[in-house]
């Protein structure tokens, strides 16, 4: 079974009496541990399946099913489980705390989680050492660099183990290096089993990943099926 797939998802937006199809009969799977990019130019839809795939909005209409469970018609605390559960985010704009420390900013999804302080801060030690800031625990987002900021996003992701991490940007407001060292650690992740979607309008670094699928017009151009599927 596929972690995530969709079939006929569409999205409809009203602004005043006009009717906007942002996504239109969306099909498609993706598969556990997969690294897959999806890329379109502004206004192509791709933030906003990113958004349907993230269990932070529904579909109009069609059905969609994340790690065998259809949240298709899900309301926002099923949503949220399936967020807090299953799946990590990380932004371009780093989304961290400016007052807290890098420790506690990881901490927050297992705070909100329920998780004791023991546990809690066990976790985040390890997500914290996974992406090698073990010696900045101590330091808040503004004694940090761009690269370290996100990185520091990235253990955050991690920290609750999900099944899937979503990234919208991830080096949009890094330098050409310190984006290389971030796509790396995601290689890295994906190696170690975890599945990585990766958001972007930048065909360059679309292509770090093994599947590259294209929407344009809230259609799918390309990449539709895992690369499983095309093999057989």
């Amino acid at each position: 079974m596929a972690l995530i797939e969709l079939t006929d998802v569409t999205k409809l937006y009203r602004v005043g009496e006009q009717e906007i199809r942002a996504l239109d009969g969306i099909n498609l799977t993706i598969e556990s541990g997969e690294y897959c990019a999806i890329i379109g130019p502004s206004g192509s839809g791709k933030s906003t399946l990113m958004h349907l795939l993230g269990c932070l909005d529904t579909p109009t209409t069609g059905r969609m099913v994340l790690d065998g469970v259809d949240v298709s018609k899900a309301g926002e605390n099923k949503l949220s489980e399936m967020r807090n559960s299953r799946i990590g985010f990380v932004f371009q704009a780093f989304n961290l705390l400016q007052k807290l420390t890098v420790l506690e900013n990881v901490e927050l999804p297992l705070l909100y989680a329920g998780m004791g302080k023991s546990e809690r801060r066990k976790r985040a030690l390890a997500s914290i050492e996974r992406v090698g800031l073990s010696n900045r625990v101590k330091n808040t987002p503004l004694q940090l660099s761009g690269g370290q900021m996100q990185r520091v996003a990235i253990a955050r992701a991690l920290v609750n183990n999900p099944r899937i991490v979503f990234a919208d940007e991830p080096t949009g407001n890094l330098d050409s290096q310190t984006g290389e060292t971030i796509l790396a650690l995601f290689k890295e992740l994906n190696a170690q089993g975890r599945t990585i979607v990766l958001v972007t309008h930048d065909s360059e670094i679309a292509a770090n990943a093994p599947r590259r699928i294209v929407i344009r017009d809230g259609k799918i151009a390309s990449g539709a099926n895992t690369l499983a599927s095309a093999v057989r």
